[in-house]
């Protein structure tokens, strides 16, 4: 029995290299990683939010928390009575909003999460700021699961 030579062997194993690398996104596309159920990539009840659209207001309870959020620029969001104090008037006469520079406003139970817009049309907060997501609703879950039950501690600025 002749063994391989080393040519043969430094062949056969480049050839097993190739094989495993073009085979390797195709085996990845059918995993739970890459399909996720929450958090990044696009999850169950969540609309895609179209590069750089608006997102669609949400309000929903997700792990035993209230989670909400609507269009910075909507007065009070969708059930119109999430307005903290300061009224239009003193808006309009300079005084800075709680929301301005927001294009988004998230509240996790009735507190403000400070999210912000990236230039690829993904979010981030100050929660998860290393973290990207497709959406507002993807990041408050995100919020939620990262906060393990602690309250959020509202951002005071100024």
């Amino acid at each position: 029995m002749s063994r391989p030579t080393r040519r043969q062997v430094l062949h056969g194993s480049a050839a097993a290299l190739a094989g495993a690398a073009l085979a390797a996104p195709v085996a990845f596309a059918d995993t739970a990683a890459a399909h996720p159920a929450d958090g990044h990539g696009q999850a169950a009840g969540d609309e895609p939010s179209g590069g750089h659209e608006m997102p669609m207001p949400f309000d929903e309870m997700y792990q035993g928390r209230h989670i909400e959020g609507w269009p910075a620029d909507e007065e009070g969001g969708q059930n119109g009575g999430h307005h903290s104090s300061g009224s239009h008037a003193e808006h309009r006469a300079g005084q800075a909003g709680p929301h301005d520079g927001m294009d988004f406003v998230v509240r996790i139970d009735n507190n403000d999460l400070h999210v912000m817009r990236n230039a690829d049309g993904s979010w981030i907060s100050l929660v998860n700021h290393y973290e990207t997501f497709t959406t507002p609703r993807a990041l408050a879950r995100a919020a939620v699961r990262e906060l393990q039950g602690a309250d959020l501690v509202p951002v005071v600025t100024g």
